[in-house]
């Protein structure tokens, strides 16, 4: 059984910094994985892809150059560094792996 759990939310000011984590289990071998979020009232958006051996990387243009996806070595996870943190990165952040999620941590960026 597939299980996924994401973490390392919270609240915090506009320009601060988070660090979400997603640890699986129940998937054998590497996979690529992607970070995905969803504010209130829009659809849910991809914000970050990485490659099974995590040498590629690619980005939503609004979080390009502030956001850092990297994977849990030894692990089917991975981890998203979030810096100078805006109110429009306000949302549920969801961990994707083959399919699966799990229920999203909460990012409130907010003064």
């Amino acid at each position: 059984q597939v299980q996924v759990v994401e973490s390392g939310g919270g609240l915090v000011q506009p320009g601060g910094s988070l660090r979400l984590r997603c640890e699986t289990s129940g998937i054998g071998g590497a996979y690529p994985m992607r970070w995905f979020r969803q504010a209130p009232g829009q659809e849910r958006e991809l914000v970050a892809y990485i490659s099974s051996s995590g040498t590629t990387a690619n980005y939503a243009e609004d979080v390009q150059d502030r956001f850092t996806i990297s994977r849990i070595e030894g692990q089917n996870g991975i981890e998203l560094q979030m810096n100078d943190l805006k109110p429009e990165d306000t949302a549920v952040y969801f961990c994707y792996i083959m399919g699966h999620s799990g229920q999203g941590t909460q990012v409130t960026v907010s003064s």
